[in-house]
């Protein structure tokens, strides 16, 4: 994080709560140089100064640090998802639904599975809990060998490691999406 960034939350701190550089300079027992500097980017503070300042700002050092959020990054626009195809199942897709999924503790991707197939052929299970929701078509459930059947609008909760698979018994496409917690 650049020091402008840095320098620009200790203005904004100041301003919010009507403190001159002096004023914070003597809270934070740095010099109202440093502090001048720092808000016009161009200090060079050490470790202790900038603890000091988080502790007189009641925030952790790290939110100094805090990068601020691209909002851009957080919209996936529908021409820019990922369509996943495996060569050796074709009848089934995965579009990620995430914007910047490597930045997300959450995965949302949409399944969609051909008639008379399956998401796999034997049980597979997850790290992280999950969440499927039938968003068109008729779903066969089964989760440790227990099956079920679930229909438009049905959410079924797959708890972490459990073995699952969906499973697509109709003549029309099943569309399905799920709701995971990120590998970490």
């Amino acid at each position: 994080m650049s020091s402008v960034k840095i320098g620009h939350k200790i203005l904004e701190y100041r301003k919010m709560h009507g403190l001159t550089i002096r004023d914070f300079a003597a809270k934070t027992n740095l010099s109202p140089s440093l502090l001048s500097q720092l808000e016009r980017g161009i200090g060079n503070p050490s470790l202790n100064a900038l603890k000091s300042i988080a502790s007189i700002m009641g925030v952790s050092l790290s939110t100094l640090f805090y990068q601020e959020i691209d909002t851009e990054s957080l919209i996936l626009r529908k021409s820019q998802r990922t369509i996943t195809y495996n060569p050796e199942k074709t009848h089934i897709t995965y579009n990620t639904l995430t914007p910047d999924p490597t930045k997300s503790n959450i995965e949302l991707f949409l399944a969609i599975l051909k008639p008379h197939s399956e998401t796999a052929g034997d049980l597979v299970w997850h790290t992280g809990e999950e969440i499927a929701m039938i968003l068109d078509g008729e779903a066969e459930a089964t989760i440790e060998g227990e099956s079920f059947t679930l229909y438009e609008g049905d959410t079924i909760r797959i708890l972490p490691e459990h073995k699952h698979k969906f499973a697509n018994q109709t003549e029309q496409d099943l569309q399905i999406l799920f709701v995971r917690a990120a590998h970490n």
